[in-house]
């Protein structure tokens, strides 16, 4: 049975129109973000919003920004890198707030060059306090096709996810004074920038500009989070069964998914701060002692 708008009752109608707004934006480039810069010649919302392209030449890189402050939620892009010799160049992804003590979550794809594996650059900052990084390579090429990035942001953990398996987790320990983010609004960022003075190797390796324009692909953007807006958090005002559809609420990771995570970081880590001793000579930071999974 179908039913036009007008034969649903306006409250019902309202209802449907408040779910959808504050708990999954989807798809659309046009309707959720905005070009921040590199201007409409390196940053293109093609196929009638299901695509966009940011491009890095000798002159810019480019970038966008979503239009909605999100406090709590998943959010999912899938995600084409850099072909061929990227070397010099980092694609990020990431939610950030602002001001000097902001919070921020981090994916970076820093390139390489042509035939070596890309590096994904993790990190969390909370009240302005990042220094948190953990890197891994990836276990298939990320230029050949789209794959899947997702932030799962809970108050009790942060997780990272490639293609639905979890890579990192950060976990609430406030409780022994480790801030975490939860009180900061934060928007999605996106951005593709010449940075060969430290990307890769350390900045050995240059960009070799005569393979610009570089470009990087994204589609599929969802959002099933908290949408932040006029100081007040839509999931505030959903109903008991709208919030049982959020699963990503009290998400952790279960036996399956721990098994994922430690074939992830025993096979594909290549730098974890909770091990660097020499980087924190007066001991780790107090979360590397108490994490479960670094």
């Amino acid at each position: 049975m179908s039913f036009s708008c007008s034969t649903l009752p306006s409250i019902l109608l309202l209802s449907l129109f408040v779910f959808t707004l504050t708990t999954c934006s989807k798809g659309n480039f046009y309707e959720n973000f905005d070009v921040t810069w590199g201007g409409d010649q390196r940053a293109k919302i093609l196929h009638g919003g299901q695509l966009l392209t940011l491009s890095l030449d000798k002159d810019s890189g480019s970038g966008f920004r979503s239009k909605h402050a999100y406090l709590f939620g998943r959010i999912d892009m899938q995600i084409k890198l850099v072909p061929g010799n990227s070397a010099g160049t980092v694609t990020t992804y990431y939610l950030t707030s602002e001001g000097p003590n902001h919070d921020e979550i981090d994916f970076e794809f820093l390139g390489n060059l042509s035939g070596d594996p890309y590096t994904l650059h993790t990190n969390v900052y909370s009240q302005g306090k990042g220094n948190r990084e953990q890197q891994f390579y990836l276990w298939f090429d990320p230029t050949k096709a789209f794959h899947t990035y997702s932030i799962v942001w809970n108050r009790q953990r942060i997780i990272f996810m490639v293609d639905n398996i979890p890579i990192r987790v950060f976990n609430n320990m406030e409780s022994i004074g480790v801030p975490f983010p939860s009180n900061q609004p934060m928007r999605i960022y996106s951005s593709l920038w010449n940075a060969d003075d430290w990307a890769t190797r350390g900045g050995l390796v240059k960009t070799d500009w005569t393979h610009a324009p570089f470009t990087a692909s994204y589609r599929n953007f969802n959002a099933n989070a908290c949408i932040w807006s006029s100081s007040q958090s839509s999931c505030a005002s959903q109903s008991t069964d709208s919030l049982q559809a959020n699963a990503w609420e009290d998400q952790t990771l279960g036996a399956a998914d721990r098994n994922r995570i430690r074939w992830v970081q025993n096979k594909f880590m290549v730098y974890n701060y909770c091990t660097d001793l020499k980087r924190f000579p007066q001991g780790l930071p107090p979360e590397c002692k108490r994490s479960r999974f670094l």
